[in-house]
């Protein structure tokens, strides 16, 4: 009956079980159409739910489409094949990295550098970014002691860089912040100091960003000479970026 489809249409929407489901008839193989659905399911959230799980499917269907990586929330679909480094979202502005896991672009860094490092003796992965345990159960984290001058030395290397890293993230929130307080302003008079300040904070947000992620490509680089123009490049911009 109509009722019976109702309330199995609606506990399979709710579910996200939808896409793909067929009818309840254990030898029938038959797929509801999507006009099927619109016609028997009589709630208006329930069918804007459907749809926002079709729309789901198709984009996860789709080698060259993604969703927008921004770690707040954005709805917003992306081509592929139309973005370089560089691109932004046209809704949120959030640039992110279609070539790994990390949800955003991480120039001067490469996606290699981004995923995890690894203890050499007990194999123990750890996010670069918060240093938390790649693995939740690891049991011996507090009791390594491999190759103890050697990993003390790289560790304190390690934290260094580790600690230019957060500094630098934290300043880019601050730049965030700072432009979203501005922006907040509802009658926003047409002065040219206040719109200097947004357009300084979006290039303050890209500079601490490309800061932060040279001290992941630092980190990983062995090559002496070209690390010094690295360095003197990322003074560089600091010291601009700290003018700014």
């Amino acid at each position: 009956s109509q009722l019976c489809w109702n309330e199995y249409l609606t506990t399979r929407i709710e579910q996200n079980m939808v896409v793909n489901c067929t009818c309840p008839i254990s030898e029938c193989r038959a797929q509801p159409t999507a006009a099927f659905i619109r016609s028997i399911v009589s709630s208006k959230e329930i069918i804007a739910k459907y749809e926002k799980a079709l729309l789901r499917g198709y984009v996860e269907c789709c080698s060259n489409l993604t969703w927008c990586t921004n770690p707040q929330g954005c709805d917003q679909i992306l081509l592929k094949d139309g973005l370089g480094y560089g691109a932004a979202c046209s809704k949120c502005c959030w640039i992110s990295c279609f070539n790994c896991n990390f949800p955003e672009a991480h120039y001067p860094a490469s996606c290699s550098h981004m995923s995890h490092m690894t203890c050499a003796k007990c194999n123990h992965g750890f996010c670069w970014r918060c240093l938390k345990p790649w693995r939740p159960n690891h049991k011996d984290y507090y009791n390594c002691s491999a190759m103890v001058s050697k990993a003390a030395w790289q560790e304190k290397r390690f934290q260094d860089y580790n600690e230019r890293c957060t500094f630098y993230h934290h300043a880019r929130e601050f730049a965030v912040s700072l432009r979203k307080r501005v922006s907040s302003i509802r009658e926003m008079p047409k002065i040219k100091t206040l719109t200097f300040v947004l357009v300084a904070c979006k290039v303050l947000e890209e500079a601490w960003k490309v800061l932060a992620y040279s001290c992941v490509y630092s980190y990983y680089n062995q090559d002496t000479e070209s690390m010094d123009v690295v360095e003197q490049q990322t003074e560089s911009l600091e010291l601009h970026t700290n003018a700014l």
